[in-house]
């Protein structure tokens, strides 16, 4: 697994960062090709917070933890991104490897329960409408006016379809399709 390490008002040290490897790395058993690993740590008021984003096999699985020790953040956001990997399990079949073995514990040491996985996808509702060309601001009012988190429109200004959404800061984000 390739790593990428950026400390935010963070004082990033050797230590921490073959903790970082070594446990996102035992993560690397589960895929097949190379993986990239993005991690971000830094220090909001108090405490130390880590984000880690994974991508392998073109897939993406992303966390963010925080807590008052970087150490104790880390191993948090192991087990959230191991139990993403186990929760789609059925979908990932043909990218695990063949040959690893897939116990029914953490590698924290905690038990992971069967019922997880077992979920299967239900479509309940689906909607259509008609989309309109309109700027990111318009979009922005008529999300507002919805009430939604999310809209879709198509950009006035390229032509493209794009999805403009609230983020948890409160702020407005665009994503842009690529063809």
């Amino acid at each position: 697994m390739k790593f990428k390490i950026i400390g935010r008002r963070y004082d990033l040290t050797d230590k921490i960062k073959d903790y970082v490897e070594k446990k996102l790395g035992k993560l690397d058993k589960f895929f097949k090709d190379e993986s990239e690993a993005r991690v971000v740590i830094g220090t909001i008021k108090d405490n130390d917070y880590i984000e880690a984003t994974i991508y392998a096999g073109g897939m993406m699985y992303r966390a963010e933890t925080s807590d008052k020790e970087i150490l104790a953040a880390i191993d948090k956001i192991v087990d959230v991104i191991e139990r993403q990997i186990r929760k789609n399990k059925t979908r990932l079949e043909k990218k695990i490897k063949r040959d690893a073995t897939i116990d029914n514990m953490l590698l924290s040491g905690g038990a992971y329960t069967e019922g997880e996985e077992t979920k299967e996808f239900e479509v309940v509702k689906t909607k259509r409408f008609t989309v309109k060309p309109m700027s990111s601001e318009e979009a922005i009012l008529q999300m507002n006016l919805l009430g939604h988190n999310f809209f879709v429109f198509k950009n006035q200004e390229t032509d493209e379809m794009n999805i403009v959404y609230k983020r948890r800061d409160g702020k407005y984000a665009i994503i842009e399709s690529i063809e």
